[in-house]
Parts: C-alpha cells; sequence; structure tokens
C-alpha cells in the first residue's frame, strides 16, 4: 500500500515526528548503520523497518511505517488492505504503540532517523558524515532526541 493513501490531516501529530532527528541511543554499541538480520521465515519488526525505510527514503512516517508493518506481520493482502484501510487503520491507533526511539534500529543497528517537516523518515548511517553533522546540531530547526536506552542507566 502507498503511504499517499493515508489523507494527511488523518495523521495525528501527536504520533508523528516532525524536523526531528533521532540518534542512536547512548548505550548502543553500533558502529555502523546494518540491516537486521534474517532469523526466521516470518520477518521481524525490525527487518520490515528497515526494508521499507531503506527502499523508500522519505516516503514513510512514524504512523505509515507502523502500520505498514502491522499489515505485513498480520499477512493482510494489499487488495483487503485498500478495501478495509479505514477499519485496520482506526483499529490499529486504537491502542497505544511505541514510537520508533523505542525501535532497535536506533536502539542496535546503528541508524539515526531524520523527519522531515512533512514527518517523512530517512534513516542516517551513524559512521555517516550526515549524522555526525546532524547529531551535532548542525542542522538549523531540527530537534535532536536519543532513541531510549536498551538497558538502564547505572
Amino acid at each position: 500500500m502507498k503511504a499517499s493513501a493515508i489523507p494527511k490531516a488523518s495523521l495525528d501529530p501527536h504520533r508523528n515526528y516532525v524536523d526531528t532527528f533521532i540518534t542512536v541511543a547512548p548505550d548502543s554499541t553500533a558502529k555502523e548503520g546494518t540491516a537486521p538480520p534474517v532469523r526466521d521465515e516470518v520477518p521481524t519488526i525490525p527487518q520490515l523497518e528497515f526494508e521499507l525505510l531503506s527502499k523508500s527514503p522519505g516516503k514513510w512516517t512514524q504512523q505509515e511505517l507502523q502500520f505498514a508493518v502491522h499489515l505485513r506481520r498480520e499477512g493482510i493482502a494489499a487488495a483487503e488492505a485498500k478495501s478495509r484501510h479505514r477499519e485496520l487503520w482506526e483499529a490499529f491507533f486504537s491502542k497505544s504503540h511505541a514510537c520508533l526511539r523505542a525501535s532497535a534500529l536506533p536502539k542496535k543497528y546503528g541508524w539515526g532517523l531524520r523527519f522531515d517537516s512533512d514527518g517523512r523518515i530517512t534513516l542516517v548511517s551513524v559512521e555517516s558524515s550526515e549524522y555526525a553533522r546532524i547529531a551535532a546540531g548542525r542542522e538549523a530547526g531540527t530537534k535532536i532526541v536519543p532513541a531510549m536506552r536498551s538497558r538502564r542507566a547505572m
């Protein structure tokens, strides 16, 4: 399903980041951005997030990405997703979901998440000069927030 199928007005501003950069978690040991490993026949959430974001940079908002991952994990066919879109969207977002600060991509796999002024996400590898520039606060108007730690601070 195309992200554009979701009217911008239906995107909840409290569930989408705008002009924000989520840095790699402070306790991450990642030295470079890597693809999450394939484990089982059923793709993991980090695998699906990585696949969607790496194939289509700047296409997805947080809500759109979470919903697309949900549809794939549940095995909901594109035709059914299209015909029942509103119902599925409302059912999925009737429950709370962790934001992408809790994603394994910035916590474990070395990816910063750059949200533009429309909330669209681009992956930025931790070893890149772009990551260093944005994380250092050299992108005007961009709020910098760290990914959540995997462990409590000692």
